[in-house]
Formats: C-alpha cells, structure tokens, sequence
C-alpha cells in the first residue's frame, strides 16, 4: 500500500513540474502536497496544492519527503535581493515548515559550482542554500547539482533563460569532450534521480550531472 506523504515546492518550474509527475506515478506515495503562488492546472486524486506566500508559510499536515525545486533568475526576479528572497530564503521555509511537519528527508535542485564562498552570486546563493539545510537534523539530504539543464520551458510558459538558445546545442555537442560533471543533463533525469534516490537514501548525497543522467537513465524495457 502506498504510504509516503511529500511535499514539493516549484512545481512550475522545469523540474519541479517532472518531479511532481513521477511522484504522481510512484506507487509508493500516498499524497503529494504542492506548495505554489498560483493554482496548477494539474489535478489527480494524490494531489493538494496549496496556494500560499512563501514568506509566511503555514503549517504543514504531516509529511515524509521534501522536494525543494524552487528557483529563477536575477533577470526574472529584476534584483540580486529577489532573487535570493525565491532561490533561498524561500525554500529555506519550506524545508523548515516541512522538517516541523516531521520531513526526515529532503531533496534539493542545486548548480554545479555551489559554493557559500564563490565570488559568483549565484554560486554563492545555492551554497548558502546547501548549507543551511545540511544543518537540519535530517535522516538524508539529496542535492542535486545539475551543469546546463535541457528541456522545454515554452511548454511551461517560461520564458528562456539567458544563453540557453546557443549553449544548449552547443555544449551538447561537445558534451563528449566536457568533465563529467559539467555535461548537460534533461529535466527528466534529474527528476528521475532525485524521486528514485530520496526514498532510500542516507545521510547527504551530492548528485553530479553525470550521476543525475546514469540515475535517471530510462529504465524501460
């Protein structure tokens, strides 16, 4: 019988949105709760989505995974205040409501490069973030730290994000050639990995690009 309960926050994003569909498939999970700031068009007997502001969050009913998937760019955001107010402050919250919800184990989409020390501000929010949820008192912790992320953000209805119309082909060609963990990866695979990775895992586990593609490899027949 299923039996896990999980919350998922960033359902609208690029991974966010797979994430939320393979847990909607896993027969193991019992009910998906989908912290958003606007309704989804998505409905499944599974599913609660709860319409709220991240800056003040309610109380969670009791779960037993997190998947934090939230994030934008400075660009979309319009600040480096903005945008460290959606990629840290706010799933810092989630993580916190959800462990105050009973959450043991967590998973997050991170970057390559995520550094609390790097000179680069993006890099430097997503270590910021990793820390401060390798500081909860969590069973497992799953980062995921995807290089370049492939997939369709126009069927999502977000906008393109700056330099992926020629990176993306580009460095897919040259993938071969590229250190493991700076090859692109899907959007599926990443999902894929962190949904077949979290129900199992113990203590932290970093997943590089190259992890995330053999992870969330297809595994039809």
């Amino acid at each position: 019988m299923p039996s896990r309960s999980v919350v998922l926050a960033g359902a609208t994003g690029l991974i966010g949105d797979l994430v939320l569909k393979d847990l909607l498939l896993d027969p193991g999970v019992a009910k998906v709760q989908v912290l958003a700031r606007r309704p989804l068009a998505t409905s499944h007997p599974k599913l609660q989505v709860h319409v709220v502001d991240f800056r003040k969050l309610p109380a969670l009913e009791p779960v037993d995974e997190a998947y934090l998937a939230l994030g934008t760019t400075i660009k979309i955001a319009g600040s480096q205040e903005a945008f460290r107010a959606v990629d840290l402050d706010a799933n810092l919250a989630v993580a916190n409501a959800a462990l105050a919800a009973g959450a043991k184990r967590m998973a997050l989409v991170s970057a390559v490069g995520a550094d609390a020390k790097s000179a680069v501000f993006y890099n430097r929010v997503k270590g910021e973030l990793e820390d401060a949820l390798k500081a909860l008192q969590l069973d497992a912790l799953v980062i995921a730290q995807p290089s370049l992320l492939l997939g369709d953000r126009k069927a999502l209805k977000q906008p393109p994000r700056f330099g992926e119309g020629f990176a993306a082909p580009l460095m897919t060609l040259i993938s071969p050639l590229l250190p493991r963990r700076y090859r692109p990866v899907r959007g599926e695979a990443v999902a894929k990995a962190l949904v077949r990775t979290l129900p199992a895992a113990k203590g932290l586990v970093v997943l590089s690009s190259d992890e995330l593609i053999r992870l969330g490899a297809d595994r039809r027949p």
